[in-house]
């Protein structure tokens, strides 16, 4: 079943050749069997997704109608929420906090019959772009276990990697499901904002974050995004867009598409990174997309007016994190302010202080005009430019990171770790939607990823587009060796 798609998977169920139930043990087994090697999942439900599995095979076999995710296991990112079950967001400052409530898109993928199986890991509070720093436990590259998986979703690009389930959620405020995508050669979608509903995302960044499927092939993109894709009225983001049907659109047909190509941009990619760029680019090209060149300059300066619109978001919304209302205590507190000082030194890890701390000091009364506005005045020239590209082309392509994945604790600058995102970021600020498609490996065997980035609400564009390149490229659907077999 490993070999297997989600869509495949699904269609063996209807057809009788699998039962949900035998579908779940097979998936749980492999779980139980790889994981310790990687260490992509926090937690696992068993219980909860044999008893659904029973159910659903019960109503089947009755007669009844099931939904499109029937029989398919989910891998969940563990900060979003699932009810009764803990949500850490990695972090030791939620380790016994259960949530009261279902995020909107575990409700959706549960009333379409979708089997919850575990919650992934990430770095702490979704604050990293390596997964080295989740307070709980350390993820593993399936292509290279001393690598990284990327991050902040590493996680769940490692459990769809390792086909220990075929598709799994994750959350991306700059970049944090294209880029693990990218580094474990599986497909990741960054929604347009809005177009997923936040409701139970536990927020880092409120205007950036976004919650995207990760998955073994585009197909199954497109059939999760068929279910997520919709107008919720718990979230005050949420566009009015109705669900739209990704897969009738899968026709293939690009003759006179334009593809607009940063290049001068992308002037300073490693050789490595370019050549697999460029021949991702010629198979564009195959399909009967034009090659246009477009100016995005403007992008040099994402990196900075992210990490500050993004951690002075951060520093608002995790002030609740205060040892009172929820989460973890300081047992030695002795009055009020040891309670809210002593909880989050021990509750927060090193890089969620840095981000709290350099928040909260870009939003301080001197410095919030010299920073904090600034950014905001770029990121609006950031989406102009986004729209004048876009009157030149109709897709933009870029790679998904400078570099394939990288050796643990190989990188100790934090600035040389936030430039991991410098093709993503811009995305996030713009509010589009883009996707990560694998598109080639390194001499080390290690996977590269190709970024499809389509104006707003062209969600469907960019997965039509990232299917007929996947169908027309030989890397899809590769997996990692070591965990290319049965569990015995």
């Amino acid at each position: 079943m490993y070999t297997l798609t989600a869509t495949e998977l699904h269609a063996r169920f209807l057809d009788h050749t699998f039962s949900a139930e035998e579908i779940t043990r097979y998936f749980l087994k492999r779980i139980e069997k790889f994981d310790p090697e990687i260490g992509a999942f926090l937690a696992t439900f068993p219980e909860r997704a044999l008893s659904k599995a029973r159910e659903l095979d019960a109503r089947y076999a009755r007669g009844e109608k099931v939904g499109k995710l029937a029989a398919i296991p989910i891998g969940i990112k563990d900060n979003i929420h699932v009810k009764d079950e803990l949500t850490t967001c990695a972090s030791k400052f939620l380790i016994n906090y259960r949530a009261l409530f279902d995020a909107t898109a575990t409700k959706l993928l549960e009333a379409e019959d979708a089997i919850i199986i575990g919650k992934t890991n990430l770095d702490e509070f979704a604050m990293g772009s390596s997964n080295e720093h989740s307070a709980l436990q350390e993820t593993s590259n399936p292509w290279c276990l001393d690598c990284v998986p990327g991050g902040s979703s590493g996680g769940s690009a490692a459990a769809v990697a390792a086909r220990l389930c075929p598709i799994t959620l994750g959350s991306d405020t700059g970049g944090s499901v294209r880029q693990p995508a990218a580094f474990c050669g599986v497909v990741g979608l960054k929604p347009t904002y809005g177009r997923v509903s936040r409701y139970g995302l536990v927020a880092f960044g409120s205007s950036l974050d976004q919650i995207g499927p990760m998955a073994v092939s585009t197909e199954d993109v497109a059939l999760v995004m068929e279910v997520l894709g919709r107008r919720d009225p718990h979230d005050a983001t949420s566009i009015q867009a109705h669900s739209d049907d990704y897969l009738a659109q899968f026709d293939g047909h690009f003759e006179g598409k334009k593809i607009g190509i940063p290049l001068a941009f992308l002037k300073d990619l490693n050789p490595e990174a370019s050549a697999c760029f460029d021949r991702a680019i010629e198979v564009l090209k195959t399909l009967g997309c034009e090659i246009v060149e477009i100016d995005l300059d403007i992008l040099k300066y994402s990196i900075a007016t992210y990490y500050i619109i993004a951690t002075a978001e951060a520093s608002t919304n995790l002030a609740r994190f205060d040892g009172i209302r929820f989460g973890v205590r300081a047992k030695e507190a002795k009055n009020l302010t040891d309670a809210y000082s002593l909880s989050r030194t021990a509750g927060f890890g090193p890089e969620v202080k840095k981000r709290i701390l350099l928040g909260t000091y870009v939003l301080s009364a001197g410095f919030q005009d010299a920073y904090y506005k600034q950014a905001s005045k770029v990121r609006a020239k950031i989406i102009e430019s986004f729209e004048q590209a876009f009157q030149q082309c109709d897709a933009i392509a870029t790679p998904v990171a400078p570099t394939a994945a990288f050796p643990k604790n190989a990188i100790r600058c934090p600035l040389n770790m936030y430039l991991q995102d410098i093709y993503t970021i811009g995305v996030n600020l713009a509010h589009l939607p883009a996707i990560s498609v694998p598109s080639g490996f390194n001499g080390a065997k290690k996977p590269f990823g190709l970024q499809l980035i389509g104006a707003k609400r062209e969600d469907p564009l960019i997965c039509r587009l990232a299917h007929a390149y996947e169908k027309a490229a030989p890397y899809s659907r590769e997996i990692p060796e070591k965990f290319d077999r049965e569990v015995e």
